[in-house]
């Protein structure tokens, strides 16, 4: 038997610490939360999408009565913007929540079928994808999608 770590390299600082582009999308991910559709859990998500090109998308989540059928902030962003500008590739996305119109504390975390839709997507880009994951005070950035779902299934799996 074998016992092994997985590390995760994370930087955690405050708004102001960030670059333009960093900022740019963390403001694209709340101004986001205000196009959410969450009338059950009034949990208010935004995602804020930096592409190659420049441009910026936005999505936010959409709730729905029968649970299965809504989709979280991130997808919506990324599937946005594959089908919008399908030759650009996304270089970073940040995350944010709120809660009965407050951001929340807590950092927002993706679930698990919104962290293998960015791996998909920084396998398409072929580049890392930045991550950062908002509070109301905190910023917690991850270099690489790898380090949010390690061991994720990617195409390379598929060959068997």
């Amino acid at each position: 038997m074998e016992i092994t770590n997985i590390v995760a390299k994370i930087i955690i600082c405050e708004q102001n610490e960030l670059t333009i582009e960093q900022k740019s999308i963390v403001e694209a991910a709340k101004k986001a939360t205000l196009s959410s559709y969450a009338p059950y859990s009034h949990y208010n998500v935004g995602a804020g999408v930096l592409l190659d090109n420049g441009k910026i998308i936005m999505g936010s989540n959409q709730e729905n009565a029968a649970y299965p059928s809504g989709i979280c902030a991130e997808r919506t962003a990324l599937f946005y913007a594959g089908t919008a500008f399908p030759e650009a590739k996304v270089k970073k996305i940040a995350i944010i929540a709120s809660h009965n119109g407050e951001f929340t504390s807590s950092i927002c975390s993706p679930c698990g079928a919104c962290r293998q839709v960015m791996l998909e997507s920084q396998f398409r880009a072929g580049n890392p994808i930045e991550v950062l994951l908002c509070s109301s005070n905190k910023i917690y950035i991850f270099e690489s999608v790898d380090d949010l779902l390690p061991f994720g299934f990617d195409y390379s799996d598929l060959k068997g």
